[in-house]
């Protein structure tokens, strides 16, 4: 999940962020990692990586409990934040499911925060986007600032969440 520096660019202007799915994966980047609450990481595990394998083609990897580690995570850290009986039906689907891809995961977790954001454009083909790729670019880490996840914002400001980021 991109972070919430992400969506407010997106917000702000959809021309200058981009997600793409045909680079080469980068290890720990947002593409499977996400800063929540005070410091937390979550990191969703991925099949080995070959050298050089497409974002859309990483595989996640469900050896471990990590689905029910994050969940576990969430509620600790948002459960007395005035949104999170709202949205938690909303993100609790992804922790049961099993999703075969990272791309597909994202997109779909994706999809429901432009929903709750009520910035939702029809469902995004492929996932792309236009602009800049590499997250860990000098540049992008000074303009994406703390790297915190949108569900920060979301689960504190709920429908206002929008205007927040603005």
């Amino acid at each position: 999940m991109a972070p919430r520096d992400w969506y407010k660019a997106y917000l702000t202007n959809p021309e200058a962020v981009e997600i793409e799915g045909l680079e080469s994966f980068e290890k720990q980047t947002c593409r499977n990692r996400a800063l929540i609450g005070k410091g937390i990481m979550l990191s969703v595990p991925v099949k080995k990586v070959e050298h050089k394998q497409l974002t859309r083609d990483i595989e996640i990897s469900y050896q471990s409990h990590w689905q029910h580690q994050h969940w576990i995570a969430l509620v600790s850290t948002y459960k007395h934040t005035p949104f999170f009986d709202y949205y938690a039906e909303f993100f609790k689907p992804f922790y049961e499911k099993e999703t075969r891809f990272l791309w597909d995961l994202n997109n779909e977790i994706h999809q429901t925060i432009m929903q709750l954001l009520h910035n939702c454009p029809k469902r995004i083909e492929g996932f792309a986007y236009r602009g800049t790729t590499d997250w860990r670019n000098e540049e992008l880490n000074r303009f994406f600032g703390d790297g915190k996840s949108i569900l920060d914002d979301l689960f504190e400001f709920g429908p206002e969440t929008t205007d927040h980021l603005r």
